[in-house]
């Protein structure tokens, strides 16, 4: 009987070694069924001791402890399913850790349990996870919903913010249809060919946390932000704090925040790195359409040179008119923004006349080319066309040149050449072309009545003669006896 007893004893030992080792309960269930089986008889009828049943708990076959009672534990488990379905009233709710049992019965006397602390290890690790369907993009899950029919609703609801939904039904009978004949266009109609997102997006089952499950008008507003990637910028000779926020959608104040190294003063350096934000949605909505219209074809425009003519004077030989044409063209936009638009289709209807225009070449030195050149060596406008001290100022005034040659503004014949009163010394050319040119004020004339000047010759000297109040030239310009201004006519 001793014998028996010693046997007992040791290979109860091992039995409880190898369970907290985290063998396999099969194995261990196994174990124990042979211990008890092996050991009953000869217990009691040793001492007659009661036996008990204890339970060892695993967690996803992670031992945790014993108990004396697995009710503890369920009771445990019931409660927080309980909890979260309260809270999540939607969701279809499981415990996400395995829990199992594996009971065995010991003498009474070996029977070491601890229950509080097996529970609060449980409480502790459990937890609990939802059936969901998860927004599948480049094999990543980036947004979770309650089910499929979420699923797609999220994926339609994105379609929907650039198609209408008869759009989107009539192209997705179409599709099903499997017909390829289309009815021709009408004037200015738009067909959708194609609404699709720029990524694959697909669709599976999973089990997570139920606070990570979106409504579908927050799962649209993620994939429409995407994620935050982080971009560096270098900056380049003459790049400013404002033109680099500007170039990446920013303002200054949030280029500095991302920043804080710098501030509005900094002195940036050539090849200095630069962090800016861009925000980089999941996916984009891309739709392709036809349109069809009816067009005017632009003109072409022509210049035909004819020497017997002067320089500067043009007339037109032919007038243009804008042809018509019918046209088909595919069209595809990202988000709503147009990114190819491609002529697939036309049909003239009335071809374009060509607009031809013919130019003279014919240069006569006392003729005018009918453009005019600045006709002092630099310096400012001091005064321009309008009302001045009460009365009209015909000209405008230039004043502070590099240096006081005034020259004739183009090729023509000097008419007045002299003093006259309020504009002192003056000269008046002729450009045999409807255009007459006046300087006053010089302090030098140094040409003659009748004389043919050419486009930049010297005429005379900027002075401050007559009824002046520094040295400047009063310059004006007419065309067939009607003052305009000079503004208009310099190149």
């Amino acid at each position: 009987m001793q014998d028996s007893i010693k046997k007992i004893i040791s290979l109860k030992n091992y039995t409880y070694k190898k369970m907290t080792a985290g063998f396999k309960k099969t194995a261990i269930t196994a174990v124990a069924v042979a211990a008890l089986s092996f050991a009953g008889g000869a217990s009691a009828l040793a001492n007659g001791e009661k036996l008990t049943t204890v339970y060892y708990v695993y967690m996803n076959d992670k031992y945790i402890g014993t108990v004396s009672d697995k009710g503890i534990i369920e009771n445990i488990v019931n409660e927080k399913l309980s909890e979260s379905k309260d809270a999540f009233k939607n969701l279809n709710l499981s415990v996400a850790s395995e829990v199992t049992y594996v009971p065995e019965q010991v003498f009474h006397s070996n029977a070491a349990t601890n229950n509080s602390e097996v529970a609060e290890q449980v409480i502790k690790e459990i937890g609990v996870k939802a059936d969901a369907s998860a927004l599948v993009i480049d094999g990543n899950p980036v947004a979770y919903v309650e089910n499929a029919e979420m699923a797609k609703t999220v994926i339609d609801q994105l379609k929907l913010k650039y198609v209408s939904e008869d759009q989107l039904k009539a192209l997705e009978a179409r599709k099903a249809s499997d017909s390829n004949s289309l009815p021709p266009l009408e004037k200015n109609e738009t067909r959708i060919l194609d609404v699709r997102l720029s990524k694959e997006v697909t669709v599976s089952n999973e089990k997570i946390e139920p606070g990570k499950i979106l409504s579908v008008a927050d799962a649209i507003k993620l994939l429409e932000k995407g994620s935050v990637e982080e971009v560096k910028y270098k900056v380049k000779e003459g790049d400013v704090l404002g033109g680099i926020a500007h170039a990446h959608n920013l303002d200054t104040k949030q280029l500095l925040a991302i920043n804080p190294e710098l501030t509005e003063d900094s002195l940036l350096q050539i090849d200095q790195e630069l962090n800016v934000t861009v925000l980089k949605p999941y996916v984009q909505v891309v739709v392709e359409k036809e349109y069809f219209t009816k067009e005017h074809v632009p003109f072409e425009k022509e210049v035909v040179e004819d020497s017997s003519m002067f320089k500067g004077d043009t007339k037109v030989k032919q007038e243009g008119q804008d042809g018509k044409r019918a046209a088909t063209y595919h069209i595809s936009e990202q988000n709503g923004q147009v990114i190819a638009k491609q002529l697939v289709k036309e049909e003239i209807l009335q071809e374009p006349v060509k607009h031809i225009v013919v130019k003279g070449t014919k240069v006569v030195p006392s003729r005018g080319e009918g453009s005019f050149i600045w006709p002092a060596n630099g310096g400012y406008i001091s005064s321009k066309v309008g009302h001045r001290w009460g009365r009209m100022h015909k000209g405008i005034d230039i004043a502070r040149p590099s240096n006081r040659t005034i020259k004739a503004a183009d090729n023509g014949v000097v008419v007045s050449a002299g003093y006259d009163g309020s504009f002192g010394n003056k000269i008046v050319i002729d450009h045999n072309n409807g255009f007459k040119t006046i300087y006053a004020h010089l302090s030098s004339i140094d040409v003659n009545v009748g004389q043919t000047v050419s486009k930049g010759s010297k005429i005379g000297v900027m002075g401050s003669t007559g009824n002046s109040t520094g040295v400047h030239l009063h310059f004006e310009i007419h065309k067939n006896g009607q003052l305009q201004n000079p503004l208009n006519y310099i190149r």
